[in-house]
This record gives C-alpha cells, structure tokens and sequence, in this order.
C-alpha cells in the first residue's frame, strides 16, 4: 500500500484560505509543466479541472525556460504542478517564488529517497518510466486535489482508482513483454539518460550519450565507451528520442558501422515529451505503450 507523504500536509494547510476561493460551479484552473503531469491531473481531476500543460510535444524540459505567456498562465492558476527532482531546472526560481502564494506542487516530491536513482547533484528527474513510481505522483495529485476540493473527494478518489487500475494492468503488460527480449540482447542505448527508471523496473540494462540532463556534455570517450558495449554485446539497435536531436546516436551509428558491426536505428522513443494530443502517444498510457513496443521489436529481433 502505497504511504502518503506527510510533506503534503503542512503546505496544504497553508492554502485553507485558498479553498474557500473557489467558485462550487467553476472548474479548477490546473497548469502544469509536462503533458504527463497533465495526463495525471486531467484523469484525477475529470469534470473539475480544467488542465493546461505548458510544454507541449518535443519540448525538452531540461532546457525550457518559462515565456511570458507562461508566467501569465501561471499567475492565473489555481493550482500548479510540476515534476521537481530538477526536472524543470531553469524555472525553478519561478515556482520558489509563486509557492509564496500560490498553491504550488512537485509531484516528485511524493517519491521516497531510497527509491529515487542518484546521479551527482540531483536525483534521476525521470520517475515517470517506472509506473510504480508515477502512481505515488498520482496520489500527490490525488491529495492535493481532495484537500483544496474536499466536496468532491469521493470523485476524485473514484477517477483515480479507475486510472491506477489501468496503470498496474499496463505495468504487468510491460513486464511481460520484456520477457520476450533475450537476455543478452536487453540493452537499451538512447540519446539521454532518461530510462534509468525503465531499466531498473523491467531488467533492462540502460545507456544514454548524455546524462540524465540534456544540458550535460559528452566527449569522444562518451561514444566509445558505447561503441564498446555495442560492439562486445552484440546490440543490433539504439535509439533517437523525440525531443533530443538525432544527430549524436545517428554519428554514433555511423561509427560502430565503420568498424564493421552492423547496427541500426531502432525507432524513436518519448522521452521528456509525449506525442501529439489525440494521437496514440498523445496520452501517458499511449506513450509508454509506443515506446515498449518499439523497444521490444528492436532489440528481439
């Protein structure tokens, strides 16, 4: 069973003022970073929120810095969600400052120490990879939505019962379909270091060309060491991601063929961005469905 954060509690108290302002005919004004923190807030919230993500597909949000459309739209929300962990590092003053008097979440902020991958200074930011940790950020939206709109917490608590239900049959899902990769051939090479999570929950041993942050450097020895693990492992595919340039794994490719070792391009993956709205990869679920599937057919094949 999954604890609640006791964290939460004393900054909601701090908003009791703020949930008397609602109008009981009004939905909630609900911005967001990521389109996956808004796929948790529209499916948690349902009928009583209206959610507005700011980054939209193919936006790295490593890098992103907050527009002046951005800094109105959250001014006028009601409630604001971010993922934390230093996800959103350039726009963390903003919500430092807006968290004075605004109601102001890090959806990280619900996930234990001891589960978190360390990477140097700040934690892995991509927790949203292993479907046990995104539903503990689904229960910190779970909460704050029941502690600022108590008249509706049983709704609240039914929309989230129905959306954690199909993450765990997703989460089953993927674990299943992992199985069907050889062993040997379960390495997973990405522009970025975003699937740190995925690996450690469903066994796959995971490598990226940058780390966690697409603002960190890489160097010659960054791409031989991969051309190493390629070359000694037999990898047969890597991957580009949607929001990172393919042009760091497409020179990696070129390389590991120059040294006759056949490899491809795999497919591309969702990383920090999802697809489209009202496309398959334009939810959270299609997403991460997209990508085990396109990760599967790659390296079993």
């Amino acid at each position: 069973m999954i604890q609640t954060n006791s964290r939460v509690k004393p900054l909601i108290l701090g908003f009791i003022v703020f949930i008397f302002s609602f109008n009981a005919q009004a939905q909630i004004n609900v911005v967001t970073t990521t389109g996956m923190i808004a796929d948790l807030a529209k499916n948690i919230g349902g009928q009583y929120v209206e959610v507005n993500p700011l980054m939209g597909t193919g936006v790295d949000p490593h890098l992103y810095k907050a527009t002046q459309g951005d800094l109105r739209r959250l001014t006028k929300a009601d409630i604001i969600f971010y993922n934390g962990l230093h996800l959103e590092g350039k726009m963390q003053d903003v919500f430092t400052k807006l968290s004075r008097k605004k109601a102001v979440f890090a959806v990280g902020d619900q996930i234990s120490q001891h589960d978190l991958l360390e990477h140097g200074k700040h934690p892995d930011p991509h927790i949203w990879f292993d479907l046990k940790l995104w539903h503990q950020a689904g229960q910190r939206v779970l909460e704050v939505y029941q502690s600022i709109d108590p008249e509706h917490k049983t709704y609240y608590q039914s929309q989230a019962d129905k959306y954690f239900a199909e993450m765990n049959a997703l989460n089953q899902w993927i674990i299943e379909q992992v199985k069907t990769i050889p062993k040997k051939q379960r390495v997973l090479i990405t522009a970025h270091d975003a699937f740190g999570y995925f690996g450690k929950a469903y066994g796959i041993k995971v490598m990226g060309l940058q780390g966690v942050s697409t603002a960190a450097e890489f160097g010659l020895q960054d791409i031989k060491k991969l051309k190493d693990v390629i070359i000694q492992n037999g990898v047969k595919a890597v991957f580009v991601e949607t929001s990172v340039s393919p042009r760091f794994i497409q020179s990696l490719v070129a390389g590991v063929k120059a040294e006759g070792h056949q490899i491809k391009i795999g497919g591309e993956l969702y990383s920090d961005a999802m697809g489209l709205t009202g496309t398959p990869t334009g939810n959270y679920f299609g997403m991460v469905k997209h990508n085990v599937e396109t990760i599967v057919q790659a390296l079993k094949n």
